[in-house]
């Protein structure tokens, strides 16, 4: 299959050098295997379509975005080549894979690196970007299943924007084009509000809201407590690097192929630099991110470093929700509004806002 592991006591993980995404991840937590990432219900089916691109007939798990969503400077499918096209392995230890991107973008080398703890449920991830010219957006795209209903914990943000036009017009729970600093109280088409913090928002949805970190932030975070799974699913980012948290929330809201109506229970928490939905080329012009005062693209040229960290716990009884995520030094502390905590190893360099 092309797929490239590591593993250690803690974890595994497996990258599918074909088009780089992350095709299966597991954390080991006393006798608890936990697996939080999401793989669409069409893949591996031999029937699906050869004509759709890659990233879409492989819709699994994380990859990275570059450019984000549409390709509309520098030609390429969807969520650009990173996402669609083949990275060989430069560097393989049993916890480390090191990948470069075969197809330069826009000019620019890109190479991945993974590392899944040995001491703790986390993986690490950093994509490097040297030379190349003009601007570039970039994200993450993790996605999450639901088995049931799940509470969505963020670091403070100071907006969420919706996008001008519906993913798909007449299935959106959240109305177009909207702006609120309240994530509890985002408007809907019927003129009520939708909580973000409550997930699945809405049965046969597919909707997409794109957040804004706050001023000064230094570790952005997101947080998904899944109740049928009884767990606590979380991802951390540099918010100078990263300064939008894109939520794409399917929920049955596609009917035709491959989606059939089947794709749901889905939530992707696509940490970026970027315009939202709108595309390359509208993420380079004044765009609605870009005026609440954050960057919206990358200045290529010189050498750039974007890290990236998930991981997952079982949930403790009688939480609630993640009130916080804190790293300090050699530490990773999530804490319940309760104030109760849950401690863990920590790369003490892997975020540099936070040594």
């Amino acid at each position: 299959m092309g797929w490239v592991r590591a593993e250690t006591r803690a974890g595994s993980v497996a990258v599918d050098a074909a088009i780089g995404n992350l095709r299966e991840l597991c954390f080991n937590v006393g006798d608890r295997r936990i697996a939080p990432l999401h793989t669409a219900h069409w893949v591996g089916n031999g029937r699906i379509p050869y004509d759709i691109p890659p990233v879409e007939r492989d819709l699994s798990g994380d990859f990275f975005c570059a450019p984000f969503g549409t390709s509309d400077v520098e030609p390429g499918p969807p969520h650009g080549w990173s996402a669609n096209s083949h990275w060989t392995v430069a560097r393989q230890t049993v916890a480390e894979i090191d990948l470069t991107l075969d197809a330069p973008i826009m000019g620019a080398r890109i190479t991945k690196s993974i590392k899944i703890a040995g001491n703790a449920p986390i993986l690490y991830q950093s994509h490097t970007l040297e030379g190349g010219q003009g601007e570039l957006t970039v994200a993450h795209h993790p996605m999450v299943h639901l088995a049931g209903r799940a509470r969505l914990s963020l670091s403070p943000k100071r907006a969420a924007l919706t996008p001008a036009i519906p993913l798909e017009p007449g299935r959106n729970a959240l109305a177009c084009q909207a702006r609120t600093e309240d994530i509890h109280a985002v408007p809907s088409p019927g003129g009520g509000t939708v909580d973000l913090t409550r997930l699945p928002i809405a049965k046969g949805c597919e909707d997409f809201v794109t957040l804004i970190e706050a001023q000064g932030a230094g570790i952005g975070w997101s947080a998904i407590l899944r109740e049928a799974e009884g767990d606590i699913v979380f991802f951390l980012k540099e918010a100078r690097m990263l300064p939008v948290t894109m939520l794409w929330h399917s929920n049955g809201g596609r009917d035709y192929a491959p989606w059939g109506g089947r794709h749901t229970g889905v939530i992707g928490i696509e940490d970026g630099c970027a315009g939202g939905a709108g595309g390359h080329r509208a993420a380079l012009a004044p765009n609605p991110v870009s005026q609440e005062g954050v960057p919206t693209a990358l200045e290529l040229g010189g050498r750039i470093e974007i890290r990236h960290a998930m991981g997952a716990v079982p949930c403790p009884e009688g939480w609630a929700c993640v009130a916080d995520i804190r790293v300090s030094g050699s530490k990773l502390t999530l804490i319940e509004e309760s104030g109760a905590e849950i401690a863990l190893p920590f790369d003490p360099g892997f975020f540099p806002e936070a040594s």
